[in-house]
């Protein structure tokens, strides 16, 4: 993994599962900022410090969705693994994400999947990644080129 610390965004309605997430992955060396329950918090979190991935739930609180959500983190060039027991809905809403990472997973798959993701981005398929981890973008986390 490149010496940078990559960040990422969780936008997780169930606190308590978002809240061991965030530990995980800060123990595995990213950097998480602050847990997102909702769209317009998830988008102004994302628009104030550009993540390197945002990990969406599809269903969010509220009625709010994922996939909406999803679709407006695109436009700003920030990649999406939806994290989500809908596995079809994401299948059918590949567009807007690179991967999904069904439910129920372990903190081990979740910390597997992103670790393989940004290994993916540099061309190293050394492991494989989680048998959960569905790949929809060939390119994976690949980004137009744009000012960060």
């Amino acid at each position: 993994m490149p010496t940078a610390r990559k960040i990422l965004l969780i936008v997780e309605d169930q606190v308590l599962l978002a809240m061991a997430l965030k530990d995980e992955l800060e123990d595995g060396g990213y950097r998480v900022l602050e847990l997102a329950i909702g769209h317009q918090e998830a988008l102004g979190f994302a628009k104030e410090v550009k993540p390197d991935l945002a990990l969406v739930n599809i269903n969010l609180a509220d009625g709010d969705d994922g996939v909406a959500l999803a679709h407006d983190l695109k436009a700003i060039g920030v990649p999406v693994l939806f994290i989500s027991g809908q596995a079809n809905r994401a299948r059918l809403e590949k567009a807007v994400a690179i991967a999904s990472l069904a439910k129920p997973y372990s903190m081990a798959d979740m910390l597997e999947a992103v670790d393989y993701l940004f290994r993916h981005e540099h061309g190293d398929e050394s492991r494989p990644g989680p048998l959960r981890l569905e790949m929809f973008d060939a390119r994976s986390l690949d980004r137009p080129s744009a000012t960060v």
